[in-house]
């Protein structure tokens, strides 16, 4: 199994010439994967295009599917959305053209955020993503029970990239 994770990888590094991590204005990116939280794992989608050399909007949503014991069940608490800026640094830093490290920031359901990411591609449409959020203003500001929590707190994405140039 480690040989051909090893092979995997040796042949994507052959492939992704061509892969851009962010290529500026009218870029498109889809990402899709995990989201860990506190209390809830679920599912994360998000979309970005490139305004600007160095600088997205998009869109990014997130479903929680295991939720802990005690939690209430409604869809309320387990779905947020966001729109989202980012600047992306990889092409200002120097680093390779398949790499993309981006910060910005969240306009949600349930809170105003901070997220910052990064993107590695293996070829010119596909790659691997993390992200951490973290608000910076929650609306409400009371003592949340923790299905409010959900969303609303440090989050963890990791998942799928792809690219739609």
């Amino acid at each position: 199994m480690k040989s051909f994770i090893a092979i995997l990888f040796l042949l994507a590094g052959t492939i992704s010439a061509w892969a851009q991590g962010y290529s500026g204005k009218g870029d498109q990116k889809f990402q899709v994967g995990a989201n860990l939280q506190n209390n809830g794992t679920g599912i994360t989608a998000s979309y970005d295009y490139g305004l600007g050399e160095n600088i997205s909007i998009g869109a990014t949503s997130s479903y929680s599917l295991g939720i802990g014991s005690g939690l209430d069940n409604g869809a309320r608490e387990r779905f947020d959305a966001k729109a989202r800026f980012s600047a992306h640094l990889g092409p200002v830093m120097g680093i390779s053209d398949r790499f993309d490290l981006y910060p910005g920031l969240d306009l949600g359901l349930k809170n105003f955020g901070f997220h910052t990411g990064a993107r590695y591609f293996f070829s010119d449409g596909f790659g691997v993503f993390t992200e951490l959020g973290f608000p910076i203003a929650k609306y409400d500001t009371g003592d949340l029970s923790p299905a409010e929590e959900l969303h609303n707190q440090f989050t963890i994405n990791l998942g799928a990239s792809f690219n739609f140039l």
